[in-house]
């Protein structure tokens, strides 16, 4: 893992945005994390150094983008026998080719434990006095962190660039023709076994996947994962080892996420709305080295990129795509 050094060195050279000359048929779309080029029935998936939580874009974070990219790289190989994903190649270390898929509007949310810090999460509801959360029936006498005796899915709605998703249960899903019953059994059963999968392979190395989101899309009339899987961006990662002794004493669970960057605004007072507080460099690279250890745990590589001019390396991988 880099140090933090090395990391600090990159933080005015993150991957902020993206201007790529595709050709003149490209389509861009700008998400809260990736960049999106269109070109006919392909898209190239950048993946920026932007950090997003409550719904809104923070900053960057130096790596990050790289991370994220290579999390899922793994994470899609190791679960391509559950279900086909969008992945056709992998042009450079930000950056994805993959089908274009018809996204589904709805990110199915499974989680093993009841936690989080914003107002859509299980927690936070629960907190609130709230026992139904998205068609689940919620039992008495839970505590903050505790494990579920099963998972649940918490459905969201996938909100527009700046909007904010909206949870809903499975039967608000079929009845609002979002997606239609046969459709969303197919989903909510290869959720259960993507997390699954996740859960094992994590706990194999020594962390708890706690909850985490899945999207997916329609291609050529078949359900297809899109987006990512299992990184830190979309999942919550525990440290197994000090789960036990940290929830019997209240203490915080030691995450390798972006929960942090959640905690941290969260205790300034911002959940989403209202102004947001600048993250500091100390935060930018803290958060940096937890992406790194989230990599390096899971996937058993070392994280040894160096600091560099990632616009520009990109734009040199992507020159074949460009069109004439």
């Amino acid at each position: 893992m880099l140090t933090k050094d090395i990391i600090a060195k990159q933080l005015d050279n993150v991957l902020d945005k993206t201007d790529l000359n595709l050709g003149p048929d490209a389509k861009k779309y700008e998400g809260k994390v990736r960049d999106n080029y269109t070109i006919g029935d392909k898209r190239v998936i950048i993946t920026t150094d932007r950090i997003s939580a409550f719904d809104r874009v923070l900053g960057t974070i130096p790596f990050k983008g790289e991370i994220l990219t290579r999390i899922a790289r793994f994470w899609f190989d190791n679960t391509k026998d559950i279900i086909q994903n969008h992945i056709i190649e992998y042009p450079d270390p930000n950056a994805m080719v993959v089908h274009e898929c018809k996204p589904l509007p709805v990110e199915m949310i499974i989680r093993g434990y009841i936690t989080g810090v914003t107002t859509t999460s299980a927690w936070y509801n629960y907190s609130e006095g709230k026992r139904l959360f998205c068609g689940n029936q919620l039992p008495e006498g839970l505590k903050k962190d505790q494990e579920f005796d099963k998972p649940i899915i918490t459905p969201t709605t996938k909100a527009e660039h700046g909007a904010h998703d909206e949870n809903l249960s499975g039967e608000e899903i079929i009845s609002q023709g979002l997606v239609d019953a046969e459709l969303y059994k197919q989903m909510e059963e290869i959720t259960f076994k993507l997390f699954e999968r996740g859960t094992e392979l994590a706990a194999k190395n020594g962390l708890i996947l706690v909850d985490t989101k899945y999207e997916f899309g329609l291609y050529n009339g078949k359900l297809m994962l899109m987006d990512e899987i299992h990184t830190p961006d979309s999942s919550r990662f525990w440290v197994a080892s000090e789960y036990e002794e940290r929830f019997a004493t209240g203490a915080k669970q030691k995450n390798l996420d972006k929960e942090y960057i959640r905690e941290w605004m969260a205790e300034k007072g911002f959940r989403g709305d209202g102004e947001m507080p600048p993250l500091t460099d100390e935060v930018r690279v803290e958060l940096a080295t937890k992406y790194m250890e989230v990599f390096e745990t899971i996937t058993g590589d070392v994280f040894d990129s160096q600091p560099e001019d990632v616009s520009a390396r990109i734009e040199t991988n992507l020159l074949k795509f460009k069109q004439a």
